[in-house]
Formats: C-alpha cells, sequence, structure tokens
C-alpha cells in the first residue's frame, strides 16, 4: 500500500478506536438505550441520502425487509446498548479489546453454520489463543466483582451478534447493495430503540461532554468513516481494509489511558496480544496481503466468514461480496 492508504488505515482505525471513550463519557449523563439508540439515529441520518442517492434503498423488498430488520436488532441494536451498558462498569480499553474477539466467534459458528469457513488447522489454534485472552481478562483484570464480570460478558455478547448478523447478511441478503444494507440497518434500528431510548430519557439535562460524545459517535464514526471506509477498499481491496479490525483495540486502550486515566495492566496486554493472534490466525492468518489458497477465498473484514461485518462498535459496517 502507499503511505496515503496506510494513513487513512491508520485514520480508520483511530476514530473507530475512539467509540469506546466516546460510549464512556457518554453514558455518564444519558441511560445505555439513548447513547446507542442517539448515535445510531446520527448514523441513519448520514446513511440514507447516500443510500437513496445511489438507489440502494429500494433494492431491499419482499422478505428482505424483515431481515434487515432482523439484522438491526442483532448486529447493531443490541450489541450498541450491551457495549454501553457495559462500559458503566468496565473500561472502554477493555470493552474494545472484548469487541475484538467477534472474529473468534465468526469461526466457531462456522463450525455448524458455514462449511466453507470451517475451522481446521491454525484456525483451531487461533481459536484457542483468543478464547485465552477472553480468560486473562474475565479472570484478571475483570475478576474484581460480579458487575465487571457482568460487562465484560455483555461486551462477548455484543460480539456473538455481530457475527450472527454477519451470517445472516451472507445468507439472506447477498442481492442487497451494501450502502443499502447499512443504511436499513440503521433505520430500523433507530425504530426498534425508539421506545426504549423515549422511556429513558434523563430527568434533567445531560451536560454537554455527553451530548458531543454521542454526536460524536454518531456523524464522525459514520459520515467521516464510511467516506475514508469506501476510499480504502476501492484504493487497496477489502482484504487490506481488514487490517483495520487490529488496529482499532490498540486506539481504544491508549485513548482510555491518556483521556480517561484508565490502567493498563500486564493482564490487559496479554489479553489484548492473545485476542489479536487469536483473531487473525482465527481469520486464516491474513493481514490484507491478499492472499487467497486455490479454490478457497479469504475472510470477509472484521467477521472473517460474512458477507457483511460490523467493525468493533464503529456504527458503520464493513462490506465484501462473495
Amino acid at each position: 500500500m502507499d503511505r496515503r492508504s496506510w494513513t487513512l488505515l491508520l485514520v480508520l482505525g483511530a476514530i473507530w478506536g475512539a467509540s469506546y471513550l466516546l460510549i464512556k463519557i457518554g453514558v455518564r449523563d444519558l441511560s445505555p438505550v439513548l447513547v446507542a439508540w442517539g448515535r445510531i439515529a446520527l448514523a441513519a441520518a448520514v446513511l440514507v441520502p447516500l443510500a437513496a442517492r445511489s438507489g440502494a434503498l429500494t433494492a431491499a423488498r419482499g422478505n428482505g425487509v424483515a431481515w434487515l430488520a432482523l439484522v438491526g436488532a442483532i448486529q447493531v441494536a443490541i450489541p450498541f446498548v450491551l457495549i454501553a451498558a457495559a462500559e458503566q462498569e468496565i473500561s472502554s480499553g477493555l470493552a474494545g479489546i472484548l469487541v475484538a474477539s467477534a472474529p473468534l466467534f465468526t469461526a466457531l459458528l462456522a463450525i455448524r453454520l458455514d462449511h466453507a469457513e470451517r475451522s481446521r488447522g491454525l484456525r483451531l489454534v487461533g481459536i484457542g489463543l483468543g478464547l485465552g485472552g477472553v480468560a486473562v481478562l474475565l479472570g484478571v483484570d475483570l475478576g474484581g466483582s460480579t458487575a465487571e464480570l457482568l460487562g465484560g460478558a455483555a461486551v462477548l455478547l455484543a460480539g456473538l451478534g455481530y457475527a450472527v448478523g454477519g451470517f445472516l447478511v451472507k445468507s439472506r441478503l447477498a442481492s442487497v447493495p451494501p450502502i443499502g444494507i447499512a443504511a436499513w440497518v440503521m433505520v430500523a434500528s433507530t425504530v426498534l430503540l425508539a421506545p426504549l431510548a423515549a422511556a429513558t430519557l434523563p430527568g434533567d439535562v445531560p451536560g454537554m461532554g455527553p451530548l458531543a460524545a454521542v454526536a460524536v459517535l454518531g456523524v464522525l464514526g459514520t459520515g467521516v468513516a464510511f467516506a475514508i471506509f469506501y476510499e480504502l477498499m476501492s484504493r487497496v481491496g477489502p482484504a487490506r481494509t481488514f487490517i483495520v479490525t487490529y488496529l482499532a483495540p490498540g486506539f481504544a486502550v491508549i485513548y482510555g489511558t491518556v483521556f480517561l486515566d484508565e490502567v493498563i495492566t500486564v493482564a490487559t496486554l496479554a489479553g489484548l496480544a492473545l485476542i489479536l493472534a487469536g483473531s487473525y490466525l482465527a481469520a486464516d492468518g491474513r493481514l490484507g496481503l491478499g492472499r487467497r489458497r486455490a479454490g478457497v477465498e479469504g475472510p470477509t473484514l472484521e467477521q472473517g466468514g460474512g458477507a457483511v461485518a460490523l467493525l468493533p462498535d464503529s456504527g458503520a459496517e464493513c462490506l465484501e461480496r462473495r
């Protein structure tokens, strides 16, 4: 890749890695549901005009609408609420690391759901390493209280939702244009969370910090990030764009340490290393180098197997047609 592409990749990783910091600030005055709804609604406001301009909104007809709503619930609405709720108990850096376990869930689910992506050899080793990293984080960094353990479990459940959503899109929405999927999923998630968001409106006026954090989550994490993402896709292809998956958790840890005084422990670093190494191997050991085995395609972006994958708490979907 050229220097511009690497720069764009780092900027994209920095933006998506900042999601966890912004969520942590948002839940100071706003409920987890309201934080999730606010960022999703802003994301929809950015993505719907883009999809409409390209004619992608009209591509979802019939049963496609129902599947898009289901994906919205499983891959966006519920995970975003879970992550925001978790960050009331755990650090933003740990949340960023645990979300990076999503490819491990994809590899595990593929054993039953997708024979083409079934894990063998080093991929099984990768699953073991990644799960070991999760165990280190849950057992050491989050072993201090039941609330922290539940917070960590909520983030892992969100990662599972990302993986399940990827398989649903691959099997049920292959004919819908990528930008159309992204827009409709955000619209569906906005509608699904609206009643709960209204029920959790704060009694007092929230501070400017939390409000600004949610605004940046929705606009920067979708509008600007999407523009960068699609430019990278066109410049270097989806396989190389996949590298951002390994950059975002590192940025999340750095942001939490610098801006929130979160502590980086040896267990944090060990868990991060094990999860990223395990995810790399579970995704067939690819870092966007474009390597292909004869007759077998490489993994799609973050999920390692689905046609559509939500990058860790990015508010934007990474897409690759198979």
